[in-house]
């Protein structure tokens, strides 16, 4: 029987934007996959053992496919509006009582010295000045019960803060009424501190796999631009697997080991937070150099697809 190439290129065209089902399952592939011959006389092969209307139906399927596994967007902020970030979005922690690891900074609420948006990105900043016991501010957002997810990749395009004593962090907790640490787990999406510039490090923590017992799972890679050049850090997360990016190139994975909540309590909704903190007990392992603030990361857009 002879096909209809016109008829197939027209359905190669639902397919082609996803590159690894076309490479497979192209027009052109399955010819090549059933013999056929080319006749002097004929513009068209002749197909044995499969049908045209097979291959179209086949088509259509891998496409339906295709469409209904691609993620879609369901959160993101862009930091188009100048002020104040979006309250809709992003609530606040305060405070400055160490945060469990001795850090130095006092994290503010709805203060634009320490959280603004301008110019289209959000700027995160760190200052050197007296905040009641603390010698510095900050700010630390948190999306939590304006956005909580439950797998999905997470993009985060920012370029980080530059000097000793500074510790950028994009992460995640698990969404509890009360937290417990590290039993209802921690994602690194992205830490930098300032004494190791341009080393990014992404981490999982968890009741059984956490630093003070020596069992921390985590992953670095080289950015010696991060503090001069915007990056995309991005999770993939799913029932099996943690995967952590930058720039779509990946450097540390967690497995599911199927052992239990101790290992993997990764099985519920977390919630994003972005920071600046100063000194502590990693960030100020080499000291606090006072004469490099203010900080600042800048952050151009948060996206969550599912």
């Amino acid at each position: 029987m002879m096909v209809d190439m016109c008829e197939l290129f027209h359905y190669k065209t639902k397919i082609q934007r996803h590159p690894l089902i076309y490479k497979f399952f192209s027009p052109g592939h399955l010819l090549g996959h059933y013999k056929y011959l080319r006749l002097p006389n004929l513009r068209f092969p002749i197909l044995f053992r499969m049908r045209k209307t097979s291959i179209c139906i086949l088509l259509l399927l891998l496409a339906s496919l295709v469409s209904g596994q691609k993620r879609k967007l369901i959160w993101s902020d862009e930091f188009s509006i100048k002020g104040l970030p979006d309250s809709t979005k992003w609530n606040y922690d305060v405070g400055g009582h160490g945060w469990g690891n001795n850090e130095l900074q006092y994290y503010t609420a709805k203060k634009i010295k320490n959280a603004r948006i301008e110019n289209g990105f959000l700027i995160i900043e760190a200052h050197k000045e007296k905040m009641g016991e603390n010698d510095y501010s900050s700010a630390r957002l948190v999306t939590k019960g304006k956005g909580d997810w439950k797998y999905g990749r997470i993009e985060v395009r920012a370029k980080l803060p530059k000097g000793v004593g500074t510790w950028p962090a994009i992460w995640m907790l698990g969404t509890t009424p009360k937290i417990t640490w590290p039993d209802d787990g921690e994602i690194d999406i992205m830490e930098h501190v300032g004494y190791d510039q341009g080393t990014v490090h992404a981490s999982a923590h968890t009741k059984k796999y956490f630093h003070s017992i020596g069992t921390q799972k985590t992953g670095t890679v080289k950015v010696p631009d991060c503090s001069e050049k915007f990056h995309v850090y991005a999770l993939e997360w799913d029932a099996e697997t943690i995967t952590i990016f930058v720039d779509k190139k990946p450097y540390f994975t967690f497995k599911n080991e199927h052992s239990g909540n101790d290992a993997w309590p990764f099985d519920k909704p977390f919630h994003l937070l972005l920071n600046i903190a100063v000194g502590g007990s990693w960030g100020g392992q080499k000291g606090v150099d006072e004469t490099v603030f203010p900080q600042r990361m800048l952050v151009d857009y948060v996206r969550v697809y599912q």
